[in-house]
């Protein structure tokens, strides 16, 4: 996954909602016209529309007649205002099932070496589910715990719930740790991306492999410790994904 590039106007985007964010661009403030925005962020004028609109679509930006694109007073947060389990977020009416396709340890790669701190030689709690919703699969889920150490130090209940987690109804690691995790505080940050499914990920989700799909990367944390880490599939067609009140 981390060999696929994303859409340039994907990227344009972040780079903007990165900026209101920041406060490069504070709430109630006007963007530049767009010939200007274009000119200081080196980019044609059709793709900077477009991601504008998304930026709009998304909550972000507000137009307004004789003044411009302005921020609204209280943009969407990156990261999402609301840490719940995917399969909670895609159907809120009635939680998706989680079919566990695998459960193991598996040593740090280069995604969980990043996000998650870990030390070569460690071992990482890996699952890997798909989310299925009136028998058709809707999303895959492949979720990684931070070492064990780790998370003995900042939730050991979640520590012992995953090594008891194959004598238990099959639940996405992230909503394990939100059980064990009530009254306490937990924070995450998300990025989003377009991408294609490819040929092991089509199968597993009954999708041809040029499939488009939606690519969520997810890391969630206890304090400033980052104890669960997960890249989220999913295709078209899938239940749509709250903006606003996300994971």
């Amino acid at each position: 996954m981390s060999g696929q590039q994303r859409r340039p106007v994907v990227v344009l985007y972040e780079r903007i909602a990165d900026a209101i964010h920041d406060g490069t661009y504070p709430p109630g403030s006007t963007l530049p016209s767009e010939p200007k925005l274009a000119t200081e962020l080196g980019v044609s004028r059709p793709a900077l529309r477009e991601a504008l609109l998304l930026l709009q679509e998304d909550g972000l930006l507000t137009v307004r007649r004789g003044v411009g694109r302005t921020v609204n007073d209280r943009p969407p947060r990156r990261g999402f205002e609301l840490l719940r389990p995917l399969e909670e977020l895609l159907s809120p009416a009635a939680p998706l099932r989680v079919r566990a396709l695998l459960r193991a340890l598996e040593e740090p790669t280069d995604f969980t070496t990043q996000h998650l701190l870990a030390p070569a030689g460690c071992e990482l709690h890996f699952w890997e589910s798909v989310l299925v919703g009136d028998g058709t699969p809707a999303a895959l889920s492949h979720e990684w715990a931070a070492p064990e150490p780790v998370l003995e130090a900042a939730r050991p209940a979640f520590a012992a719930a995953l090594r008891t987690a194959l004598s238990e109804p099959p639940a996405s690691m992230l909503a394990v740790l939100s059980r064990h995790s009530r009254g306490l505080p937990l924070t995450a940050h998300s990025s989003v991306s377009a991408t294609l499914l490819g040929r092991r990920r089509g199968e597993q989700l009954g999708r041809p492999a040029d499939t488009p799909a939606v690519l969520i990367t997810q890391v969630v944390r206890v304090g400033e410790t980052p104890v669960l880490a997960a890249k989220h599939m999913l295709p078209t067609g899938a239940p749509a994904l709250p903006v606003t009140h996300s994971f």
